[in-house]
């Protein structure tokens, strides 16, 4: 039996494409095993799905002042330590790294002991993580064209983005019922990415009076988000995150408003959903978000509200523009030529394997 090690973690984004290789890997009889951070959201994401789990310590490595910055490199020597324990007594044939801090000492250890690596990197450029790793992988996977640019040619893959096939199998019913909506409006969807965004849900909340005359609203606000003043509003229902109804509410929606992360808007474009994309600004990240929601406005894909220019109004105003032009983006979004990257990646493991 042909063993894989998947790792990955820090943000949703980061556990999201393991999950979604995993019923592809189990039809082809690889014996699964994970490798993430003590108690990261990887570990909530992945043990529901009966995969041994494997805790090594993590730290971060920042590019800014911190004072974490004088321990967690013990952390990330610690977690290198952990890791080769687990490649050694393991044995795996191949490591698939989806990314985020706690993958840097899995795919060093990888290495360590001559074990093929995929990378798989979301974003336009690499970030912090994946350039420590590029090095030690065999191969490197991609979301976009002008990524390839900044990876050795050798290794690089444009592959796409894996998308879990269960979110194409959403029931409307259901999730009319599970928000408790009664009337037929039309629907927006607003994720602020899985820790959530106050700058975006404070904009929404303001909104709301407006954008509920016309539509209903779900609202993904972000773990501790919630605003329990507006708990009885009609036609606004709001979680903190949600997994298994996730593909009922896409179903459910017209039109979504989200964070620009790759993964998230490579699951709308999947899903053919019009969408008002607000990046995490500049000042807040390394820029990816706005750099990957570039790409999607240029190729019809997504209208951009720039987090600096966010307020009630601007808000409203392309939330109109998009439903009122959301045929356009969807025809767009129709034609673009999606890379099969589920069977793509799947290929590459196997390539690694022999």
């Amino acid at each position: 039996m042909k063993r894989i090690i998947l790792t990955g973690g820090g943000t949703a984004g980061h556990v999201t494409p393991n999950i979604a290789l995993l019923p592809k890997l189990k039809e082809l009889g690889y014996d699964i095993q994970y490798i993430g951070s003590y108690n990261g959201i990887e570990k909530e994401l992945i043990e529901p799905f009966g995969i041994p789990y494997h805790g090594i310590s993590s730290g971060k490595l920042r590019r800014y002042f911190d004072v974490k910055n004088f321990t967690d490199p013990f952390r990330v020597l610690k977690g290198f330590s952990e890791a080769k324990r687990y490649i050694r007594d393991l044995k795996p044939d191949v490591i698939f790294s989806k990314g985020g801090f706690v993958s840097v000492p899995v795919v060093l250890a990888g290495k360590r002991y001559k074990v093929p690596t995929i990378i798989h990197e979301s974003d336009m450029t690499p970030g912090l993580a994946n350039k420590l790793s590029i090095p030690s992988a065999t191969k490197v996977c991609c979301n976009f064209p002008e990524t390839l640019e900044n990876l050795p040619k050798e290794k690089a893959v444009l592959t796409g983005s894996p998308i879990r096939q269960e979110l194409l199998t959403g029931n409307t019913a259901a999730a009319k019922a599970f928000c408790g909506f009664t009337s037929d409006k039309p629907v927006i969807l607003v994720i602020g990415g899985s820790l959530g965004s106050v700058v975006v849900n404070t904009a929404v909340r303001e909104a709301l009076p407006t954008l509920l005359e016309k539509f209903n609203v779900i609202h993904l606000c972000g773990k501790g988000k919630l605003d329990e003043s507006l708990k009885t509003l009609e036609g606004y229902a709001q979680f903190e995150y949600i997994k298994n109804e996730l593909r009922d509410i896409f179903a459910l929606s017209d039109i979504v408003i989200s964070r620009a992360g790759a993964n998230a808007i490579c699951e709308l474009l999947a899903l053919h959903k019009p969408n008002l994309l607000i990046p995490l600004s500049a000042n807040a990240s390394r820029g990816d978000q706005i750099l990957n929601a570039n790409s999607f406005a240029k190729q019809g894909f997504s209208l951009v509200l720039e987090e600096e220019q966010l307020t009630k109004d601007t808000l409203l105003e392309q939330v109109q523009k998009l439903y009122d032009e959301r045929k356009t983006f969807i025809q767009a979004m129709n034609a673009s030529s999606q890379h099969n990257s589920i069977d793509t990646i799947i290929h590459l493991i196997e390539e690694a394997c022999h």
